[in-house]
């Protein structure tokens, strides 16, 4: 089943076409990682499912997408609640010059809800999905920089999961951590895809091919194909992707 659907989409940065004629659907329950070589609109493209491209001047798009049946870019969507049932994840951690505690409960305090039992059960599951909770229990109220930069990034995932999304992007979200804390990353995004649908950005074809459940490549702005993981990276239908994976290019 798929979560999101986007058909004939196109966007653009001015006069410039960032995306051509995408069209392909984020399933439920799975990982559909999209890869290509630097500039292919890999990010624009993650960043056009949740409206985060709005605030970039001059950019436009045509094309639906929806979520859940819904298009996101109808005046019924406000931006706000879209970007709560889905999350994102950037390429550096990014947390907020806050505690630990807060950063988790800050989308949840944004809602409204003030009640500290409430709060409490909620950064906590939240850094249990995020599989942070063990090494953090103990010192909530310290600053969320006192982290170490995988634990930062999982901290930026807690926050994301507790205003309880429906889906995920992630945006390069271990490119710049050391190997350890990426093989965590990976184990955890495993785990949480049998309660959202996850899209990532990667340009790391062992880390797609090991994570995610479908491929989507994206060359020039364009998608040139999508599919299980599994064919595309030993069976592509286009010689474009072969191309890519093989390192012939890219």
């Amino acid at each position: 089943m798929a979560r999101m659907s986007v058909e004939k989409f196109f966007a653009y940065y001015g006069e410039n076409a960032a995306l051509k004629n995408v069209t392909l659907e984020v399933p439920d329950q799975q990982v559909l990682a999209l890869i290509g070589p630097s500039g292919c609109g890999k990010t624009t493209f993650l960043r056009s499912l949740n409206r985060m491209n709005d605030f970039v001047k001059e950019f436009s798009i045509e094309g639906l997408v929806t979520l859940d049946g819904v298009d996101i870019y109808s005046p019924d969507m406000h931006p706000v609640v879209l970007r709560r049932r889905v999350g994102m994840v950037f390429q550096k951690p990014n947390p907020f010059h806050k505690s630990i505690f807060e950063n988790v409960a800050y989308g949840l305090r944004i809602q409204g809800i003030r009640a500290k039992s409430v709060l409490a059960d909620n950064v906590e599951e939240s850094l249990r999905s995020a599989a942070l909770w063990d090494e953090v229990k103990d010192r909530l109220n310290d600053s969320a920089f006192s982290l170490s930069g995988g634990q930062q990034q999982r901290l930026c995932i807690a926050r994301a999961l507790a205003v309880e999304p429906e889906v995920l992007l992630l945006d390069e979200p271990a490119s710049a951590l050391d190997p350890i804390s990426t093989s965590r990353i990976e184990e955890l995004i495993q785990d949480l895809k049998t309660q959202y649908a996850i899209v990532i950005v990667t340009h790391n074809m062992q880390q797609a091919a090991r994570i995610s459940d479908q491929t989507a490549f994206f060359l020039l702005g364009e998608m040139v194909e999508m599919g299980e993981t599994s064919r595309i990276f030993t069976n592509p239908s286009d010689p474009r992707t072969e191309d890519y994976i093989t390192g012939r290019f890219g």
